[in-house]
């Protein structure tokens, strides 16, 4: 039996081995894209608006930004495997995303995942299918520092399985790594969760997470989960 009862997993950068949104941006976006992710690291504002002011720089319909995203954009080779294995242990896995939220069904469905769960901000689609908007479907019903509450995502995780593992590796995946039970962090993840004084364990594949997952050693320490999420924002009133 394994320690824990759900995991929860980040897409860009995460499950996917590409950060997709930013390949987007990248790509359909003339704007000055970035400067509003620096802006987000300078805690002057927060992935809400961040993500709203993105999408409005996106100068491409969704059929063709979905396959410049097939076509470019990979999961991670071990994703796959991993979520077999935890199926295979009766362990749910769900995907816990901030980003633009249209791409990830297709790049799951190519991979044989289109079963998972997927916890997003919902697109909308204007003028010739071009992005028209963001619903933020899965945000916290109060806060609006960010799109998708991750550390909602966890809560809720908890409250039907038991134990959470959270899986990130970037500032959107903070809130999230607060609140759950063992933290699996790459990349920015682990310098926020030292700053918050979140015990995490390093990864590069899915196959490390696996390894410490079934290990009858593995003990875990437990969330920290602060009484307010230290990314609270109140709308203006």
């Amino acid at each position: 039996m394994l320690p824990v009862g759900a995991v929860v997993v980040d897409f860009d950068g995460t499950a996917c081995a590409h950060d997709v949104a930013e390949h987007l941006l990248d790509a359909f976006a003339e704007e000055d894209w970035a400067a509003y992710d620096e802006a987000v690291d300078r805690r002057e504002i927060g992935l809400w608006t961040a993500i709203q002011i993105q999408d409005r720089m996106l100068h491409a319909d969704r059929q063709t930004m979905i396959g410049f995203a097939l076509e470019h954009c990979s999961m991670d080779p071990t994703f796959a495997p991993f979520c077999g294995w935890l199926g295979s242990q009766d362990v749910p896995v769900s995907i816990a995303s901030d980003g633009f939220g249209f791409y990830i069904e297709p790049l799951l469905e190519r991979e044989g995942l289109g079963n998972l769960p997927v916890i997003t901000n919902r697109q909308r689609w204007g003028a010739e299918a071009r992005p028209g908007g963001i619903d933020f479907v899965s945000s916290h019903p109060v806060c609006v520092g960010c799109g998708t509450c991750k550390m909602q995502a966890v809560e809720q995780g908890r409250a039907r399985h038991g134990a959470v593992a959270f899986i990130g590796e970037g500032q959107s995946d903070r809130y999230g790594a607060l609140y759950a039970d063992i933290v699996f962090a790459k990349d920015a993840l682990p310098g926020y969760c030292e700053e918050d004084g979140v015990p995490y364990l390093r990864w590069e594949t899915f196959d490390d997470i696996r390894s410490v997952l079934e290990d009858p050693a593995t003990r875990l320490p437990g969330p920290v989960a602060p009484v307010t999420c230290p990314g609270w924002t109140l709308p203006p009133a």
